[in-house]
């Protein structure tokens, strides 16, 4: 199934990936629409070039072992893989950054190890984020099936799943929590977006008053924002808030 796809197909593929109401339903949905092509794992997200404590992922579908690697050895602030965002606009597999001289060494070591998890291929899709951020959907795989046929069916489903997640996530937790937030600062955050007041966040969490400011306090700090409406402005563009 390397070609032969449909924009109709994408289009009924998109459809299944809107129906779905938790975040699990809708991952399950895009693992299964990618796998024929060869793309065993993949994650979704918003990055954010100034400053990369506040890129975000809204679905991480890697194996433990990397997972791990990745976000506990920081890879996220210096992938190569991510960096050649900043000049590549549309979709592109690590077959182009293999051919690409823009492409340098520490670029093909991160391929290198990447396949070393028997990870031969990936299609990165970016996606228009606005003030420096940019959406991605990263597919990963163990063989090459990605003709151009292929790929433009897996760009508009990724790009389909990108929405749809975002707007799923600011109800649900996210796969690895924005800019170090806990739990309990994200639901600060959220309340403060709708308007709320210490006395009543303090109330709806269970804690004192003092505690919730508190929360807002850090959560403010975490996002790097002077203000409460710098916080909720940013926390809408990490899909924290949905509006």
């Amino acid at each position: 199934m390397s070609g032969g796809v449909t924009l109709l197909d994408a289009y009924q593929t998109y459809l299944q990936i809107r129906r779905q109401k938790t975040l699990a339903d809708a991952a399950k949905v895009f693992r299964a629409a990618i796998a024929p092509f060869g793309f065993v794992t993949y994650a979704c997200g918003e990055l954010d070039f100034k400053d990369r404590d506040r890129s975000v992922y809204y679905v991480v579908d890697w194996p433990d072992s990397w997972r791990n690697f990745y976000l506990k050895s920081k890879l996220i602030e210096r992938d190569p893989v991510i960096d050649s965002l900043a000049y590549r606009h549309e979709p592109f597999t690590w077959s182009d950054l293999h051919r690409d001289r823009k492409f340098g060494k520490a670029g093909r070591a991160a391929l290198k190890l990447l396949a070393s998890y028997g990870w031969v291929e990936g299609l990165v899709v970016p996606l228009p984020g606005g003030s420096g951020r940019v959406g991605l959907v990263s597919l990963v795989g163990t063989e090459a099936k990605c003709g151009p046929d292929a790929q433009a069916y897996l760009s508009v489903v990724s790009l389909g799943f990108h929405v749809h997640v975002k707007a799923l996530v600011a109800r649900q937790p996210f796969a690895v929590r924005p800019a170090g937030l806990t739990d309990r600062e994200i639901a600060c955050v959220r309340l403060v977006a709708k308007g709320k007041s210490d006395a009543t966040v303090a109330q709806s969490l269970g804690v004192a008053r003092s505690t919730a400011h508190e929360f807002i306090e850090k959560a403010k700090a975490r996002l790097k924002a002077r203000t409460r409406m710098e916080m909720v402005a940013i926390a809408v563009a990490l899909g924290i808030v949905d509006i």
